[in-house]
């Protein structure tokens, strides 16, 4: 049964408006459940009333939207996978390393690394379970022109040798650790499962947004479907454009829907994204730290983990845990390395 056949099930869909359905992305009953009338109006040109129709039908038959057990929310949480930082520190402190499902936002000054840790995630998503990753892709959207292919080289030869070794042999490259041709084959595979694009502005990142859902779609019954969603940085061109009190309510309007679309992502195909944010200075911050986060409280409310990255001496950085639903706030150091984040 091809997608829009599916889609036909649903009170209020006939083909035509089917093939408006999956022309705006909304190709499975799921996605579908978990829109809002507004958005699917909008996306697929129907109307609201239509809208709301599909949508309550959709929910009956994807059986979402209701009431659950605890028992039956927590069986569905081991479903979550985690991916491992290769940092033992950091992964305690994140009980286990990146959730998926979830949106995890790392704010930092400049230079304080926030990159290197979006890159390092990108190899680490791609690592067999038994090595901390879920042997998956990236979806990298890069807003500020961070995205160095070189640096996922170094991380990559960084790895410890025993993961190398069943890399190698998992991927079908003949070779040891030490061999380089082998080596520059590895590298090669994992930035082949590594998708980037360039953002040029916050209407362009938004649209990117949207196209990474295709991208996931087209790739969630491949080898290496979708695991990671990461966007360096989140707020770069959105705090270019609008500049002012004047334009807050709009920016702030059209981060809150680019973020649940980055969320939709995660939840639809059980991967974890990870957003870096610029900081600012507050000015009635007496004591303490005065950096905060740009975004307000729409970033706030919306990411699921909430990370701050800050330097200290040489390669040194402390990771400190500001939010999270179900993890105690706390600190832990990790060395950024050209081999990678590395222990302290």
């Amino acid at each position: 049964m091809s997608a829009a056949e599916d889609l036909q099930s649903l009170d209020g869909v006939g083909s035509a408006t089917a093939d408006k359905l999956n022309e705006a992305g909304y190709n499975t009953i799921k996605a579908i459940a978990v829109a809002s009338p507004g958005e699917l109006s909008e996306g697929a040109g129907i109307g609201d009333s239509t809208a709301s129709k599909i949508i309550r039908s959709a929910r009956q038959e994807a059986d979402v939207g209701g009431f659950e057990t605890g028992s039956q929310l927590m069986e569905r949480r081991r479903e979550i996978g985690k991916i491992s930082t290769l940092v033992p520190e950091v992964d305690q402190l994140l009980g286990g390393g990146i959730e998926t499902q979830s949106i995890t936002e790392t704010y930092g000054e400049f230079g304080s690394g926030k990159s290197q840790f979006t890159h390092q995630l990108s190899v680490n998503v791609q690592l067999p379970e038994e090595h901390g990753g879920l042997g998956r892709s990236t979806i990298f959207i890069d807003t500020e022109d961070t995205f160095r292919p070189e640096r996922i080289g170094q991380m990559v030869r960084g790895l410890d040798d025993e993961i190398i070794e069943d890399l190698l042999d998992n991927r079908g490259i003949d070779g040891a650790p030490e061999d380089e041709e082998a080596l520059e084959e590895l590298e090669a595979s994992f930035l082949e499962h590594i998708h980037v694009a360039k953002a040029f502005n916050s209407n362009h990142q938004i649209l990117l947004a949207e196209k990474a859902r295709d991208m996931a779609d087209d790739l969630k019954d491949g080898e290496f479907p979708v695991g990671l969603v990461t966007v360096d940085s989140l707020t770069a061109h959105f705090r270019a454009e609008y500049v002012g009190r004047g334009n807050l309510a709009d920016r702030q309007q059209k981060l809150n829907k680019h973020m649940h679309d980055i969320l939709r992502i995660a939840s639809l195909h059980n991967a974890a994204a990870v957003v870096t944010n610029q900081v600012q200075s507050n000015p009635d911050s007496m004591f303490g730290d005065p950096t905060k986060p740009v975004g307000g409280n729409i970033l706030g409310h919306t990411s699921t983990f909430r990370l701050y990255i800050r330097k200290s001496k040489n390669d040194k950085r402390v990771v400190k845990l500001v939010d999270a639903p179900n993890l105690p706030d706390g600190e832990s150091v990790l060395r950024i390395k050209e081999e990678g984040l590395k222990p302290e």
